[in-house]
């Protein structure tokens, strides 16, 4: 398998990235970390069923497929990206099929922060060379990690210093055209929020387009000490669409993350979360709700690294799935054995519409210290006929009941998305879902 590959189209981006053609100059340094990085894919290759993490997510096909580079994309307008936009604010990023569009996008200036297309930055003398260097370090997490790191386009670099506080959300709309059809787009994005800043982060992912295309995404986010981060991903793309994702985060002491992620588009979709607790006195929160129908299947990693003593995590994901659509959840606690008085919590609660839906879920916990306190658990099952009864004797029967006993049953995580714009938003998305998904 390794050997096909390295004469495949994955092949060709790793060599047109390491020549620089997708962003341009590039140094020495960044063209040694895209070898690296496609020599660790290589080594690895496509998972296949026989790989314990991807059991239930056939990807085999992706080794396969004849993918390319984007095409030159066709004029994207404000109209186009504005049905997409979860809030037309004053900050926004929008790469069109991987690729910053400037006309689209809205980077002004203000002080202590820094918003700009991730191909503008250099080898050094960045306040994002670390973290473009920590980034490398992701490699070993999933294959398609190394992937993205040795072929990555442009994305999205925003920097937050030392104590500023963004209020509006900070939106990165990843939006693929018809130029997409049958190739790879691998965007990449970089948070670094300074010591005591503040800031929100919205990723984005449509569609204008129902040809098959393969979305491969990368996000780092670097804490400093006292930082507060939440952020928000939304996948929605189309049913043609096969998405894998990866978000990074390093947390120092004293800071919150706040994660929400929704997944309601693609043919297959995966995101893996890995939240790294580097320092004493950290708060890691990760919600996520899943809506799947058809044959849609929708993969959620997480991974919590509790590595320092006095540190909390919680954790919630839901799924709602109808008709074929499969869930898969694998949400794994780690305690170090320095890692004395950690508060952990994580639940998985799936609810299926019809006989044919079916839930994955694997919730763990690895404790390697004895003064912890940690739970964990995972729930399937059909909607509540006590509560469909209930609510029949109050003349509330039908697709009436259904919607009212599904919207509160998500409502538990999208209540955790602390910006009322934002959260209402998501809301209408979610409820136009369900009214698809019970037609």
């Amino acid at each position: 398998m390794t050997a096909t590959l390295a004469r495949g189209p994955f092949a060709d981006l790793a060599m047109r990235a390491q020549a620089g053609e997708p962003v341009g100059a590039i140094g020495d340094t960044r063209r040694e970390a895209r070898e690296e990085a496609f020599a660790r894919f290589t080594a690895v290759g496509v998972p296949t069923s026989k790989d314990e993490e991807w059991r239930f997510t056939p990807v085999r096909y992706l080794a396969t497929t004849d993918f390319r580079s984007a095409g030159v994309s066709p004029r994207v307008t404000e109209r186009d990206i504005a049905p997409f936009l979860i809030r037309d604010g004053e900050f926004r990023v929008v790469l069109v099929d991987g690729r910053v569009d400037p006309s689209l996008s809205r980077m002004p200036r203000l002080a202590g922060v820094r918003l700009v297309p991730l191909s503008d930055i250099g080898d050094t003398g960045s306040m994002f060379t670390d973290s473009l260097a920590a980034g490398n370090g992701t490699i070993e997490a999933t294959p398609f990690a190394a992937l993205n790191a040795a072929v990555w386009t442009d994305g999205a670099a925003l920097y937050v210093g030392g104590g500023a506080v963004i209020e509006a959300p900070i939106e990165i709309l990843h939006v693929a055209t018809p130029a997409a059809a049958n190739a790879v787009i691998t965007p990449r994005t970089i948070i670094h929020a300074d010591q005591m800043a503040q800031v929100h982060v919205i990723e984005n992912f449509v569609s204008l387009t129902d040809e098959p295309y393969f979305t491969n995404a990368a996000c780092e986010i670097i804490m400093s000490d006292g930082a507060r981060v939440e952020h928000v991903r939304i996948q929605r793309e189309s049913r043609a669409a096969t998405h894998v994702g990866i978000t990074t985060v390093h947390q120092a002491g004293n800071s919150h993350y706040r994660s929400f992620t929704l997944a309601l588009g693609a043919k297959l979709s995966r995101h893996n979360l890995h939240a790294h607790l580097d320092a004493p006195n950290v708060e890691t929160l990760l919600y996520g709700l899943y809506v799947g129908r058809g044959e849609q299947l929708i993969d959620n990693h997480t991974a919590i690294f509790h590595d320092h003593p006095d540190c909390k995590s919680w954790e919630v994901y839901k799924g709602v799935l109808a008709e074929r659509a499969h869930g898969v959840f694998n949400g794994k606690v780690i305690v170090r054995p320095a890692a004395q008085k950690t508060d952990a919590k994580q639940t998985n609660r799936n609810l299926l519409l019809s006989d044919q839906a079916k839930i994955d879920t694997k919730p763990q916990l690895e404790i390697f210290a004895d003064d912890v306190r940690c739970t964990h658990g995972a729930t399937v099952g059909r909607l509540d006929e006590q509560q469909r009864y209930y609510l029949r004797t109050r003349g509330i029967a039908g697709r009436a009941a259904e919607m009212m006993l599904i919207h509160a049953f998500v409502a538990e995580v999208l209540a955790e998305v602390m910006q009322s714009q934002v959260r209402e938003a998501l809301e209408a998305l979610v409820h136009a879902e369900m009214d698809a998904m019970i037609g």
